[in-house]
């Protein structure tokens, strides 16, 4: 996530300058045969340019807005799992009791560690690749990794777990499929437990399971969209129209500036590159937008915060268990946070 007042062009432009290329190759050639061969039938007039701009715009709108729909999902997601965390702590100090307050303060660390394993292996499982992500398939945003690091690439979910699970529990929980399922079912399996040895009342061992259903809500939330793409069918088209309407435009313009030329001179005919370059760029970074917007949890410089998120969980939780050596929150990287 940018937490600046927008993007600066000094990052946005190399960002995006392998459209600019692009669209002065396309507008440029079709120039220079109009200019130096007298090839008028290049010269199209704007109506079509027109109509499957209106067509484009549409859909790009359509996808920029569904894309964004998906990330702010994604947010509010992580601001359940923000609120219901705390509660969850809040729960865990004030019903698990026992008369030896050395136990009951391990009883409550255990519980609250074993939940920032759960933060840790839902967002480890959030930034694993998928074959319709982009992050690290396309050059440009490969390049703007520079700018910033995805914390979860650079260590490993096994180095993680090692201060919040015993060496048993971490080992059994990395040998299964879904960490942070496992993670939540040993929850609910030792509140059982105190349960049964009457450290939890049975209204309050509701109360706690309830706690851990909603986690994992929030936890099939997120899978669903880490796991469901924005449809192709949609992605597609946009793709195809923006496409083909950068590939049309300067040849609408040559129809258009080539009106001026009795008037003007022949000299205005050159304005066909510099308009086509700035309209096709807009279009094409239209595009760009929508797709790097399309996955929150891929680990892309617009992605939902979800290290600093669960960092500030932790806090919160270690703080409610009176713990004064707290961990760092997560600073910001040239203004991405991850």
């Amino acid at each position: 996530m940018n937490i600046s007042t927008h993007y600066k062009l000094i990052h946005f432009l190399p960002w995006s300058r392998h459209h600019v290329y692009k669209m002065l190759l396309i507008s440029t050639l079709p120039t220079l045969l109009f200019y130096f061969t007298g090839w008028k039938w290049l010269a199209i007039p704007w109506v079509p340019v027109a109509l499957l701009g209106t067509a484009t715009a549409f859909i790009s709108g359509f996808k920029n807005t569904q894309t964004y729909n998906r990330t702010w999902e994604a947010r509010q997601i992580y601001g359940a799992i923000i609120n219901c965390s705390r509660s969850f702590g809040i729960m865990i100090k004030d019903f698990v009791r026992t008369k030896e307050k050395e136990k009951e303060a391990a009883l409550h660390q255990e519980l609250m560690y074993r939940h920032f394993a759960w933060l840790t292996a839902l967002r480890f499982q959030l930034r694993e690749t998928k074959s319709w992500e982009n992050v690290k398939t396309k050059s440009y945003n490969r390049e703007y990794l520079n700018y910033y690091k995805v914390p979860e690439w650079e260590k490993t979910l096994a180095e993680e777990l090692i201060p919040f699970l015993s060496e048993d529990e971490r080992q059994y929980i990395l040998a299964t499929k879904n960490r942070a399922t496992q993670l939540l079912a040993t929850q609910s399996s030792q509140l059982r437990e105190l349960n049964e040895q009457g450290l939890i009342t049975d209204y309050n061992y509701v109360a706690l399971e309830s706690q851990l259903k909603e986690l994992y809500d929030q936890q099939g939330k997120c899978e669903r969209i880490k796991n469901f793409p924005y449809p192709r069918q949609f992605s597609s088209i946009n793709l195809y129209f923006t496409q083909a309407l950068c590939y049309i435009i300067p040849f609408g313009f040559l129809g258009e500036f080539s009106k001026l030329m009795e008037k003007s001179g022949d000299w205005v005919i050159w304005f066909t590159i510099p308009f086509s370059v700035l309209i096709g760029w807009v279009f094409l970074v239209l595009e760009q937008v929508g797709e790097s917007t399309e996955n929150p949890f891929e680990g892309s410089a617009n992605d939902i915060p979800i290290t600093q998120i669960s960092r500030n969980i932790e806090i919160d939780l270690r703080e409610m268990l009176g713990e004064k050596d707290l961990p760092p929150a997560i600073q910001p990287i040239n203004n991405i946070i991850l």
